[in-house]
């Protein structure tokens, strides 16, 4: 009889930080457990890939507890395959606790792909690095930014390489065929090697005076809602507005002693906060009217990844911040949490029991 035991924690992310529109990310101190036991002795047979699998956190009642249907084991699924193993191991239990909120802006679906990939990379005992795991993640979730921070930790800068005709066509398969369903054809499943290289990722300092004051609205913002109100084409002023602002912030939050107007001027966006501002009651009025003036400590805000939640970068002040917020977005009837996060570091982590 074997038995091996192990956890996965993988924090939440905020990405699109200010001008930063999938660009900019940073790893947040709430973490996705994943905690796996592996007891050959068990009987999993019940499951067709031999997982029994259990949840608690955000929306239990929604979370799909079979292995071909639950994203985290999906997407472990997935690097297992491609590396020569069909299933999880007899007697494989995992429970994941989760208490990032779900479609809220959090990087909720990020953390359990991030999640997934660092788990078959440790079930099969593949060694691979960080670097090399972010290219099986970006197979599955096309934009760097959450998945950078997810999977590193910090505040992480990100981009997509120029790939070859043949490693574009590679990862621009459809994603049915890297977590297949039902009834996709099996021989469309992906069965090779994703690309090497696919992005290139920088971690930046980060200045530990300022904490994240995360706003989470009790409703929830689809990525792809999110994506459709953006618009195909960008007036120049408008990409020069961000990229000015993108150059001081990347700098500006690196210094020991804080300049809360600069970084606050230097958060602000064109590029989708504008456009996204019809999906989210509030959101209009609270970016113009939470400032560094009206709320001492406040360094600068901004839409957290696709919305609802809101991010406020501050030195102090904290309290008063969510206070103002939640407050805005309760007159357009809107009910809110909020949590006073810092920075995970080290991002995805592995501890062996």
């Amino acid at each position: 009889m074997t038995i091996r035991s192990f956890e996965v924690k993988v924090p939440a992310s905020s990405a699109n930080i200010g001008p930063g529109f999938d660009v900019l990310g940073v790893g947040l101190q709430l973490y996705l457990q994943i905690k796996v036991t592996i007891d050959s002795s068990k009987d999993t047979s019940h499951d067709p890939y031999h997982v029994k699998l259990s949840y608690e956190g955000d929306l239990a009642e929604k979370v799909p507890l079979t292995s071909d249907k639950n994203l985290i084991t999906q997407t472990a699924l997935y690097i297992l395959r491609v590396n020569g193993m069909d299933s999880f191991p007899q007697g494989t239990h995992i429970h994941v606790i989760n208490p990032v909120p779900l479609g809220r802006g959090l990087g909720s679906s990020a953390s359990a792909i991030v999640g997934g990939i660092v788990l078959g990379n440790e079930i099969g005992e593949f060694k691979f690095s960080k670097t090399r795991l972010m290219d099986y993640c970006l197979m599955i979730e096309r934009h760097p930014d959450n998945i950078a921070a997810a999977m590193l930790g910090g505040f992480v800068g990100s981009y997509l390489h120029d790939l070859s005709p043949e490693d574009m066509a590679a990862k621009n398969v459809p994603l049915d065929y890297i977590l297949p369903k039902p009834d996709t054809p099996k021989e469309k499943i992906v069965s090779s090697q994703p690309p090497t290289n696919i992005g290139e990722y920088l971690q930046y300092n980060w200045c530990h005076k300022i904490k994240c004051v995360a706003i989470v609205p009790n409703f929830e913002v689809s990525t792809d809602s999110s994506r459709a109100v953006l618009p195909e084409k960008y007036d120049r002023q408008d990409i020069v507005f961000n990229l000015q602002r993108l150059a001081i912030l990347t700098n500006a939050l690196t210094q020991e002693t804080p300049n809360n107007k600069l970084i606050y001027e230097s958060m602000k966006d064109k590029i989708h906060q504008p456009y996204r501002s019809g999906l989210i009651p509030g959101l209009q009025k609270v970016l113009a009217s939470v400032t560094p003036d009206t709320h001492p400590g406040l360094c600068g805000i901004c839409l957290s990844g696709a919305g609802p939640t809101i991010l406020c970068l501050a030195t102090g002040g904290y309290d008063a911040i969510a206070e103002t917020v939640i407050g805005i977005f309760n007159k357009a009837g809107v009910e809110c949490s909020w949590k006073l996060l810092e920075l995970a570091y080290d991002g995805a982590t592995v501890e062996i029991k």
